[in-house]
């Protein structure tokens, strides 16, 4: 059942962050053009385990998970136990740090492709270096891609958020699209001997078909290029060696983040030796990318996730979770509008109007019903290992309750007049 829900200080604190802050947020996914303004909490105070607080006391369970890291569970003391432990002896030195060898032995120990390994502290650190690191290798310029990849020029010259990007660098990649070969097999005819590395996400939330993994991995090596597996999202999630491990395709080199430090900044660029090699001749160096925090908290997750069996756990809370969700679809008539994709650790919802375009006003209805019920909702699920059975039933039940709503005002063409903040919009706008 809804309850009143106060988000004044939040609305207080944002109009401050319009004065300090550009956009008001560090992570657009994260801002408040995600979410409906005016209905939804801004800012978050604190999280435990699987859920979280705002700033004016509101409790909501979060299935967004600080947008994928948090795959134990906020405040996990198997990674907040060593971490502060750690704090107290030091996080940045003058030499590198012993624990740089435990986590790149760890690595290699549970990753196909990983032979050798470098870190970072975000996503687009590893995927910017091992772009960088496939130029160097082939003495190619351009890269095929397929994903989301990060913020760096490289890659965020092919969105519409390509302003301040030189043309010169937009024109070295390509996009390609999954599960449709002759796309990839498009840019190596027209650019023959000039493709340095086809770099993708395995697996967005959409599973590979007619074997489009192994395909791509032997054009790109028939065309001497290098195959760069994006497993920030999937590394952690489909399993504990990503989807290189999930689907048996083994590329020469993986990027790996977010679940990796459960919510500590650590990525990961790891390889087979004879291209990891070439890192001795390229500059990728930073001052914290040895910051033992990341490291250590990394060290924890994994040694946690081998001896707890945690992807077990992710695969059947996510089912669980899946299919409480498609239940209540089915049950208010909802299929044409609303439409699951994904994985059982990892799903999203699609939102459809009759005409099958994008309908940001449902999702926005949608949010502002299930925030005044208590849980954190984003269109997508990263559940944790820290989500419980009772939050599965919860969230069932809260979708359920507003689902109806939905379908409610659906039927009486009212979806709109029913909003009680602003409609939400895509990261990424059309040109």
């Amino acid at each position: 059942m809804a309850k009143k829900h106060n988000i004044k200080k939040s609305l207080r604190y944002f109009k401050k962050a319009q004065e300090l802050i550009p956009s008001c947020t560090q992570t657009f996914s994260k801002g408040y053009t995600q979410f409906s303004f005016g209905a939804s909490p801004i800012f978050i105070k604190e999280g435990r385990g699987s859920h979280v607080w705002d700033v004016d006391g509101n409790e909501y369970i979060d299935y967004l998970s600080a947008l994928g890291p948090v795959i134990l569970g906020y405040g996990h003391p198997a990674v907040t136990k060593p971490v502060i432990e750690q704090i107290k002896k030091g996080t940045s030195f003058s030499l590198p740090h012993e624990k740089e060898l435990e986590l790149a032995g760890l690595l290699c120990e549970v990753i196909p492709c990983c032979e050798m390994a470098r870190f970072g502290k975000n996503g687009s650190d590893a995927t910017a270096g091992a772009v960088r690191a496939a130029r160097a290798y082939t003495g190619r310029d351009i890269i095929a891609c397929c994903g989301y990849h990060g913020w760096q020029d490289w890659y965020i010259g092919t969105t519409t958020r390509s302003a301040g990007v030189p043309k010169a660098v937009c024109d070295l990649t390509k996009t390609f699209t999954y599960n449709d070969i002759g796309s990839l097999e498009r840019i190596f005819r027209e650019n023959p001997g000039k493709v340095a590395c086809v770099i993708m996400e395995p697996m967005g939330v959409v599973f590979p078909e007619k074997r489009f993994l192994e395909d791509v991995a032997a054009i790109t090596r028939r065309e001497g290029a290098l195959l760069v597996f994006d497993e920030c999202w999937t590394g952690f999630r489909m399993s504990l060696g990503g989807a290189q491990e999930y689907f048996k395709v083994v590329p020469d080199m993986a990027c790996f983040g977010k679940g990796l430090g459960n919510g500590f900044p650590i990525s990961a660029i790891v390889g087979k030796r004879d291209v990891m090699k070439i890192f001795d001749e390229i500059f990728y160096s930073f001052t914290f990318g040895g910051d033992v925090i990341g490291i250590t908290a990394a060290i924890a997750v994994i040694n946690f996730m081998r001896d707890n069996d945690v992807i077990k756990y992710l695969n059947r809370t996510g089912t669980e979770l899946w299919n409480g969700i498609q239940d209540v679809i089915t049950k208010n008539g909802l299929e044409d509008f609303i439409k699951l994709k994904g994985y059982p650790a990892r799903n999203i919802m699609e939102f459809r109007d009759r005409r099958g375009g994008e309908w940001w006003e449902l999702k926005s209805f949608l949010q502002q019903e299930i925030h005044k019920r208590g849980v954190l909702f984003g269109g997508f699920h990263a559940v944790s290992y820290s989500h419980t059975n009772r939050d599965i039933a919860r969230t069932i039940e809260t979708y359920d309750e507003a689902f109806r709503l939905a379908k409610k005002n659906i039927a009486g063409d009212r979806l709109g007049q029913e909003l009680e903040g602003d409609v939400v919009g895509p990261v990424f706008r059309k040109p």
